[in-house]
């Protein structure tokens, strides 16, 4: 029960902001008695604080205010994808304490090649975390890949070449020294569900209730948030957009058929309309936003080229996105990759597909947003679900003896 109680405390602090001790026993319903001994533990593990005196609406002696605080926890997130590798460490109030992107040619390399290298970028995590006296409490791997989630293995991942890889059992095999000194839970999901809820926890439209996620790579995938809540789908196999196929008769597509979204979209479809396979942006070697800076620059010079690519990708995206918008009316659609990155340049187009093929008036009441995260939304978003297990369960960070001393 006291567990519990502690969850409840935390997460809504974390969901709210501070509140007074009054406050929160209001909000939870529990007695002001037990709300201070729950906060005095919470303080004890380094989870919540004390902050300002809080005189809102107070008669007599205003109390102090109590807020997350959670800067000795930290998330893992890390992404892999096509061209590049990404670690990140969150802690519970969502400040970055470690960023770090890798270039690596993924399709070309067989998966334990792949798995060796994040292993090591995830220890880099580690010992950062290490380093600032912060507890790693879980990793979260993204991956542009159909997933089974409960076994931790990569069924398909079309672009990467990958089948029924077991992404957990592998990562556990490399990281046993590590996990051996601090033991913690590796996770492996869908990318662009991870993006949906790292835009969803911490990005520019956080707390939006009901929205869509698209992120453009070399493939393009998309994140569901319906009610608040992710949409997994019966076997968790949801977000699979990129291949919606329109176009029966055009490319050829990394999953075997033809025509579909991502080959019209995607990253590896703009600059096939872009730039020549010897151009420098088509190099997956480059870090991508040296690539996308390229891209950029020409089109600011009115390359003919670039800018005829980016409008035929700008409308491409709204006929797509209007089917998403027809079935799910969200409140918002998040450009995420590099739809942001190059937003400007796609959005025009886009709306004025979209005006013309969604059903409902107004485009349904749908606005387009270019996302802040970036390229770091998927890993945020694992960040954020491996953070999930201390908002579960708060007495799994154990009481700081720095605190205990000098209380």
């Amino acid at each position: 029960m006291r567990r519990s109680n502690l969850a409840l405390v935390l997460r809504r602090l974390g969901s709210h902001g501070a509140r007074s001790r009054a406050g929160i026993a209001a909000d939870t319903g529990l007695n002001k008695a037990t709300v201070s001994s729950l906060v005095a533990e919470l303080v004890e593990r380094g989870l919540v604080r004390e902050g300002e005196l809080d005189r809102a609406g107070s008669v007599g002696r205003p109390g102090k205010s109590v807020e997350l605080d959670g800067r000795c926890v930290g998330g893992i997130g890390v992404e892999i994808n096509v061209d590049y590798l990404t670690a990140l460490v969150l802690d519970l109030t969502n400040t970055v304490l470690f960023e770090q992107r890798v270039a690596l040619d993924v399709q070309a390399l067989p998966p334990e090649d792949v798995l060796d290298a994040v292993a090591e970028l995830t220890s880099r995590a580690v010992r950062e975390c290490r380093r600032r006296d912060v507890l790693p409490v879980g990793v979260t791997v993204a991956i542009p890949a159909l997933v089974d989630v409960e076994s931790g293995v990569v069924a398909f991942a079309p672009n990467l070449h990958w089948r029924d890889v077991p992404v957990v059992r592998g990562m556990a095999d490399r990281l046993t020294g590590l996990l051996a000194e601090q033991p913690m839970p590796i996770r492996v999901a869908n990318d662009a569900n991870l993006a949906a809820l790292g835009e969803f926890a911490m990005g520019s439209v956080a707390g939006t209730t009901d929205l869509v996620y698209l992120t453009g790579e070399i493939g393009v995938g998309g994140g569901v948030i319906v009610g608040g809540r992710l949409l997994g789908g019966a076997e968790g196999f949801s977000g699979e957009i990129g291949h919606i196929q329109l176009d029966p008769r055009g490319h050829e597509c990394g999953c075997g058929r033809r025509g579909c979204w991502e080959t019209l979209v995607g990253l590896a479809g703009m600059l096939r309309l872009a730039a020549d396979a010897d151009d420098p942006v088509s190099d997956p070697s480059l870090d991508l936003d040296q690539r996308l800076d390229m891209i950029g620059r020409r089109a600011e010079t009115g390359d003919r080229r670039t800018l005829d690519a980016l409008e035929e990708v700008g409308a491409g995206l709204g006929v797509g996105a209007s089917i998403l918008i027809n079935v799910f009316n969200p409140r918002v659609v998040v450009l995420g990759g590099y739809f942001a990155s190059l937003g400007p340049y796609l959005l025009g187009p886009m709306m004025a597909e979209l005006r013309s093929r969604v059903v409902a008036p107004d485009i349904g009441g749908c606005r387009v947003e270019l996302s802040t995260l970036g390229f770091a939304a998927a890993s945020r978003g694992g960040a954020n679900v491996a953070l999930e297990a201390v908002f579960d369960d708060p007495a799994l960070v154990p009481v700081r003896t720095s605190v205990r001393s000098s209380g």
